[in-house]
Formats: structure tokens, C-alpha cells, sequence
């Protein structure tokens, strides 16, 4: 089997890029194919494309729409690693960024001035992103230059720009009518903001894991350490969230937990400390649906993040993550409000992947609800 195949970079993620036809033509459930093409099960997936981490075993599937207001459909995949499976709950914000640029480079889409919207939905969720690229002079930079917090390398400028965001998944901002909760883990009473926009959220204090809010260097280590009690955390969010019916039938990758704590105040930079997990581990960075929904839970009152960033916000929330101070943006759109963020994306490669043949059922049904 020859599959076609962009490899890009989105923010602090990689993925691998497919067009849904050339997928449809493998004839496998993706559930299947997926996993057999980035080498999973194996923790090193050697006999695939994966990174063997969880912010480079993901693909994109793109389709390419005429009309509805729409330019690409796509649906995200996150693959498991240690296991032959496929989430296909969430977004991955990070990823999204590769789709404007997809795009563009492609020929779908064609630059309009020195900024270009394209209109994309994800099928995950429902939710429309509005991705503003740049390109000066109605063009792409031959040689991309924009930078962000945790890429050492440029790329080109994306907006993300995620238009009315609160409840995608859930159904409301704030799944349980309340802006905190309380859980039962490990033997203990946590009070808990559980937030839906951009991707489900679950918001733990630093402080009641015992981590000093201002020494941020050490939370890392400390985090490591309480892993099964987050994780015990973020199920039991699950449930409470309406996202699985039992702890135990919860997902990896939704909904997110993200670890929250006030700045020193001897850091003007950032407003909010912030560290997240991610497939069960700390991210490196921070998922960009993640911030999404951080951002809508600082502009309402009486969560954990409001508590700490209080009524001053203007139209910016600065994020310090472990990559550095990442600032998302609100703004006004044909009526609409976006909640955004600016990423990098960046094309490494175009490829056919090589694949001994798969067997499965149809391509077509594991599309978690993509228009093909």
C-alpha cells in the first residue's frame, strides 16, 4: 500500500497531513490503519511514522469543501502509542494550524492581501476555526519568519481564531451549571472548574497539590509524582462532564486537566501559571484547545482561573507553559466572537508512506462524523 502525505509541523505538535480520498483508498478502518501506519502498538514505534510521544503520534484528515461558507473540513486523530488505538475525541489546536497553510500551499484556497482567512471546521467538535495566514503581498514568504515560544525554528504566521467556542462539546461553557465542583480522588476533596470551549477542560489548584504557585521551575517534578491522582481526577471529571459514563470508560485525551497557580510577583510577563497533562503526562507546552477554554474560564466569574486573574483582563490572557508565555486574543467577527491564539505551521515534508496491506473494514466509517 502507497499512501500520499504532508509532514507539517503545528505549533509545538507535528502530525501527519492526509487527504481524506487517498485515505478512503487504503480500504481499512482507520481505527486499523491508523495505528499500523505510525507503528503502534510500541513505545518507540519503530516500524512507523509516529514520534513516539504524544505530541507527534497525530494526524489530520482534510477535505476540501465548495460552498457553505466553509473552505476544509478536517478531522484530528490522536494515536496511541503503547496502544493500537485511535482518540478521536478532542481537537488538537496545534494541528489545526497546519490546515490554513495546507490549504494555500495546495492551491485550495487563494491569498487574499496581506492576510488570508480560510474558514475551517473541525468534525470532532463542530467548531469553526477562522485561520488568518499570513501572507504579505498576497503571498506566501518563500522563507517563513515568525517565531513562537517553544519551536526554535520560524514558520509561517497563523491565527487561530476559534468562533464561539464555549459548549462544542458539552453543550454549555460550564457542563455542570457550576463554575467549580467538587471531587472525590485518592481520598481527598478537590474543588475542581470544569470548562468546555475549544476542548473540555478539568482546572486543579496548584496550590492543593502542594506546589508553590510562584516557583513554577519546580512543578514539574511535583506534578510527576501525583500522576494517578490526577488521572483519578480527570476521569472522575469525565463522568461529571457527561463524557463517559464510568470513570474507567474515560478517554486519554479529553477531557484535559490543566494544573493553574498565580505568577510571582516578580513576573510581570504572564497572568496565570499554567501546566497541563497530556495523554497522562506533562505537555511540554500547552494544548491550544486547552488554552482556548482557559481563556473563557478567566472571563467567568467564580472559576479557579477567575480567582487568580480577577476582573483586569483586557483582551489578552498571557499563559506562562514550560515552553513560555503563550498569549491568546478575543475579538469581534461578522458577529461572531473568536477566541484565538497565533501559532507557527510549517511544511517538512511530502511523502508516500510505504505500508504492508491492511485489512479492516470500510475507510468511510471511521470518520467520526467527516463529510466525505
Amino acid at each position: 500500500m502507497r499512501l500520499e502525505a504532508e509532514w507539517m509541523r503545528g505549533g509545538t505538535s507535528k502530525c501527519w497531513v492526509f487527504e481524506a480520498e487517498h485515505l478512503q483508498d487504503g480500504g481499512a478502518s482507520l481505527d486499523v490503519l491508523l495505528p499500523r501506519l505510525f507503528g503502534s502498538p510500541d513505545s518507540r514505534q519503530i516500524d512507523g511514522v509516529g514520534g513516539a510521544t504524544s505530541t507527534t503520534s497525530k494526524a489530520v484528515i482534510l477535505h476540501r469543501l465548495h460552498g457553505d461558507g466553509v473552505d476544509v473540513e478536517f478531522t484530528f486523530a490522536q494515536v496511541g502509542i503503547e496502544e493500537a488505538a485511535v482518540d478521536w475525541g478532542s481537537n488538537c489546536g496545534n494541528c489545526s494550524a497546519v490546515v490554513g497553510l495546507y490549504a494555500l500551499e495546495k492551491g485550495w484556497v487563494v491569498p487574499n492581501g496581506d492576510v488570508t482567512r480560510i474558514v475551517t471546521r473541525n468534525t470532532n467538535t463542530g467548531q469553526i476555526i477562522v485561520q488568518r495566514v499570513a501572507t504579505p503581498a498576497g503571498a506566501l514568504p518563500d522563507v517563513p519568519a515568525a517565531e513562537m515560544p517553544g519551536v526554535p525554528f520560524p514558520g509561517h504566521l497563523v491565527g487561530l481564531g476559534f468562533q464561539d467556542p464555549a459548549g462544542k462539546t458539552t453543550g454549555a461553557l460550564l457542563p455542570t451549571g457550576a463554575a467549580t465542583d467538587t471531587i472525590m480522588a485518592g481520598g481527598t476533596r478537590w474543588t475542581v472548574s470544569m470548562v468546555d470551549a475549544g476542548a473540555p477542560v478539568v482546572i486543579v489548584r496548584a496550590v492543593d497539590l502542594g506546589l508553590d504557585p510562584a516557583r513554577y521551575d519546580s512543578w514539574q517534578a511535583g506534578l510527576e509524582q501525583q500522576l494517578g491522582t490526577l488521572e483519578q481526577i480527570r476521569r472522575q471529571a469525565a463522568v461529571r462532564m457527561g463524557l463517559a459514563p464510568t470513570p474507567a470508560a474515560a478517554a486519554r485525551a479529553i477531557p484535559k486537566l490543566a494544573v493553574v497557580g498565580a505568577p510571582a510577583a516578580s513576573d510581570p510577563a504572564c497572568d496565570v501559571n499554567v501546566m497541563m497533562l497530556s495523554m497522562g503526562k506533562p505537555h511540554p507546552a500547552l494544548a491550544i484547545t486547552g488554552s482556548i477554554a482557559l481563556t473563557l474560564a478567566a472571563r467567568t466569574g467564580g472559576t479557579i482561573l477567575h480567582t487568580i486573574t480577577g476582573e483586569a483582563l483586557g483582551t489578552t490572557l498571557r499563559l506562562r507553559t514550560p515552553a513560555g508565555v503563550i498569549e491568546t486574543w478575543s475579538e469581534e467577527h461578522d458577529g461572531n466572537l473568536l477566541v484565538g491564539v497565533d501559532r507557527t505551521a510549517r511544511t517538512i515534508a511530502t511523502t508516500i508512506i510505504h505500508l504492508p496491506e491492511v485489512a479492516g473494514s470500510t475507510v468511510a466509517a471511521s470518520f467520526a462524523g467527516a463529510s466525505l
